[in-house]
């Protein structure tokens, strides 16, 4: 039976991009696929934490509100770096390889950033049976979000724009 526990969750996905950092590092992968994928997930798992996650974990006291709001900003940072890397084109050139770069710097700090503070206060501080719901919830907007193509270049810069204003 899978976890529904959502830190579990948002962790599996954390592990899931470090695996497609590692595959687009690789000239002999399809690097374009990696970042397709890459690109879906990371939208949809930053979507839907702020959608479900962030706003129930400021609900408690024990979670600092700020790393809420770091956590939101991080997320802007790393839809950035990836609109830059989705807008080189081909994998085979030096900037796509800087682009990368600077994307896995932006992403390994937030998830590093966020596995410390919110998911550990998350486990001491919200009840096993809690943590399951914000997981289902968590999960369902996940889905949504990549029914709706939501790593499309297109969409990935329309987000980038809104949290720019």
């Amino acid at each position: 039976m899978p976890s529904t526990d959502v830190v579990e969750l948002i962790l599996q996905d954390h592990r899931r991009m470090e695996d497609l950092f590692r595959t687009m590092r690789n000239v002999e992968a399809d690097r374009a696929s990696a970042l397709q994928e890459f690109a879906h997930l990371l939208i949809a798992h930053a979507q839907a934490e702020e959608d479900e996650v962030y706003p129930a974990l400021r609900r408690y006291k024990k979670v600092d509100d700020d790393d809420v709001d770091h956590g939101v900003h991080e997320h802007h940072e790393g839809n950035e770096a990836l609109l830059a890397l989705l807008e080189v084109g081909g994998t085979g050139s030096e900037e796509w390889d800087e682009k990368l770069e600077d994307l896995v710097a932006a992403i390994n700090h937030h998830t590093d950033e966020e596995e410390r503070t919110l998911l550990n206060d998350a486990r001491e501080n919200v009840a096993a049976d809690r943590r399951s719901q914000l997981g289902e919830a968590f999960r369902a907007a996940r889905a949504k979000y990549l029914a709706d193509d939501c790593g499309d270049v297109d969409k990935v810069r329309e987000l980038v724009a809104a949290a720019g204003e």
